[in-house]
């Protein structure tokens, strides 16, 4: 406490100050208590304020409680309410009050008739209110615990006897009874933080049998604080400590907070490891089947042509959105892309680039075929035409972004995945599977962070609460690895590898001349999901134009020429990729 310092320094001159105070001397002789009159200064004005008196007497008990009786004397003018100030917290040190429990309040006139009193706690202070409106006294009786400390080698009673009046108090006596006569003591008065000693106090002549303080003209600011201090073991009790608030304490962090953080990372570290092994049969796959795929994907047998042409033929027989799909375990804007470009090359739609002037921007108008009776169309495929085309034949890609397409790429969305599970590639649609890990870890991050903040009002234990938070953020990181793949979906997605690393690198010399153009369309929408649509787009026009042959499936305008392909192309992707991405149901493309 601020104080306690300035006390018990001051407590080993009173002795010999009091030798020298004659008021002090006086009170020894005659063992009489304590009087304003020998002590005051002889200018101070008798206004009539100088008529309250305060005269408090403090029991100590053996079990440390101190029982107190204030004899208030309001002379001829008794005030309608006199309010006394009381501490029930004061600092102790840098990090912890001291409390002071006061109860047991009553009131009664110098008649024995009840004054009633009503009380208010407010910054560390308690103010009694009296209404003593036709009393000329009150005896005010109440009860403290925690006002005394063992200290050193023996026992400390420490308390601001008075925190406060509510008006001025000519003369304020305090008298301190114990079982054991005081060693030393000390006080100080004035207003907050004052080091000023009182006016006066001695231990009641040569036997020191109780400690007496006097203090003068006190002001309503004004307190007045004393120290007593007794031989050890012969007063019990002890203070009573509560550590302050504050982000430090909050959070401390001891050696049993840091061993209940480290056992509740516990649970990421094992979500950690559990997606690492999860994600770990991909690697396996990886290394033992990707060579399977990064020979050229066509079916040279001459079964599937005519004449033994050569045709292409995708590893596991896997078209480019089930492909975008079992790589980033995602059904987004470029898988919807490649299968509308598939969609045309297998010749269920055609993609012609419609005439434009040169600052204008490009259009394209999409026209709905019947497609081959041989290649059947998957469920999200016929998904995307309906969409595409609604109950027309012809759309243009201008007009998509005004008719809804975006809302009604959600059904195929959700169809990609259905289409997972049913090829056995996942357990558990990715999307639903994503969702509910993502769900659990914002709950448990919630959970942690409302812990948190309990803990860190109410306890010291709000550092361990943070290691639920953590463990919270780790699983909703943590979710977007959870959509894990069955062996067979590893297996695939290992072959699909080798087939990325085969259009990376090969070249048009893999396939015969007069076969490349039907051949190397096919692999374009592949190429739009490894992001090698340039390279493959170029190969293509070179083929076409080597064998003098256009596309089936993509025209210009009239001045449009095959050397512009790559171009075209890469603007129809970039453009239908701009119309997807209007809806929140996809990723927009990197």
């Amino acid at each position: 406490m601020w104080r306690v310092g300035i006390a018990r320094t001051a407590a080993a001159a009173a002795a010999a100050a009091l030798a020298l105070c004659a008021p002090a001397a006086a009170w020894a002789q005659d063992g009489a208590t304590p009087s304003a009159q020998a002590s005051q200064p002889a200018s101070l004005p008798d206004d009539g304020q100088r008529s309250v008196t305060n005269d408090i007497r403090l029991d100590l008990g053996e079990k440390g409680v101190l029982h107190a009786e204030e004899s208030i004397a309001f002379g001829e003018d008794p005030p309608e309410e006199f309010v006394r100030t009381l501490p029930v917290r004061e600092p102790y040190d840098a990090e912890r009050s001291r409390i002071y429990e006061v109860d047991g309040i009553s009131a009664v006139d110098g008649g024995g008739r009840r004054i009633p009193v009503s009380t208010h706690e407010d910054d560390g202070t308690l103010d009694v209110r009296m209404e003593t409106a036709g009393h000329s006294a009150a005896v005010l009786s109440y009860t403290v615990r925690g006002a005394v400390d063992p200290v050193g080698g023996g026992t400390e009673l420490e308390w601001t006897a008075v925190a406060g009046y509510g008006r001025t108090v000519a003369e304020t006596t305090v008298v301190v009874d114990a079982a054991a006569p005081p060693r030393a003591l000390s006080c100080t008065a004035g207003r907050a933080r004052s080091s000023i000693y009182c006016t006066s106090s001695d231990m009641g002549g040569h036997e020191a049998a109780r400690a007496r303080f006097l203090q003068t003209d006190m002001q309503p600011e004004e307190s007045l604080h004393i120290v007593v201090s007794y031989p050890a073991d012969a007063i019990g009790g002890e203070a009573i400590i509560e550590r302050d608030w504050s982000l430090t304490s909050a959070f401390a962090i001891t050696p049993a907070t840091a061993t209940v953080f480290g056992l509740l990372l516990l649970v990421p570290v094992g979500i950690l490891l559990a997606l690492i092994r999860i994600r770990g049969r991909d690697e396996r796959a990886i290394r033992t089947e990707a060579s399977a795929g990064d020979s050229a994907p066509v079916d040279a047998s001459g079964a599937g042509g005519e004449d033994g042409s050569v045709r292409f033929r995708p590893p596991d027989d896997v078209h480019p959105g089930q492909i975008g799909t079992l790589i980033d375990e995602q059904a987004d804007v470029v898988d919807i892309t490649a299968t509308v470009v598939d969609l045309a090359v297998r010749g269920h739609m055609t993609i012609r680039e419609l005439p434009h002037a040169q600052y204008s921007a490009t259009d394209w108008r999409l026209d709905r075929a019947a497609g081959p009776l041989d290649d059947a169309l998957l469920g999200y495929e016929r998904l995307l035409l309906d969409a595409l085309f609604q109950d027309a034949d012809q759309v243009k890609l201008s007009e998509l972004g005004h008719s809804g397409f975006p809302d009604r790429l959600v059904d195929v969305r959700e169809e990609l995945y259905r289409d997972m599970v049913r090829l056995k590639w996942f357990a558990n649609k990715p999307n639903l599977e994503r969702n509910r890990w993502t769900t659990a870890g914002i709950g448990i991050t919630v959970l942690g962070a409302v812990l948190t903040v309990v803990l860190a009002v109410a306890t010291q234990w709000a550092f361990p609460a943070l290691a639920v938070a953590i463990a919270g953020s780790a699983v909703t990181v943590g979710a977007q690895y959870m959509p894990a793949k069955t062996r067979q979906g590893s297996v695939v997605f290992a072959h699909t590898l080798g087939f990325r690393c085969y259009l990376l690198d090969a070249g048009a010399e893999d396939v015969p001349r007069e076969d490349r153009v039907a051949v190397f369309s096919r692999y374009l929408p592949y190429a739009v999901i490894f992001d090698n649509v340039d390279r493959w787009a170029a190969i293509l026009a070179s083929a076409s134009g080597e064998c003098a042959a256009d596309l089936p499936w993509y025209s210009g305008p009239d001045d449009w020429r095959m050397e512009d392909f790559a171009d075209s192309i890469r603007s129809f992707t970039l453009t239908l990729t701009g119309v997807i991405s209007n809806t929140r149901q996809f990723r927009t493309l990197r």
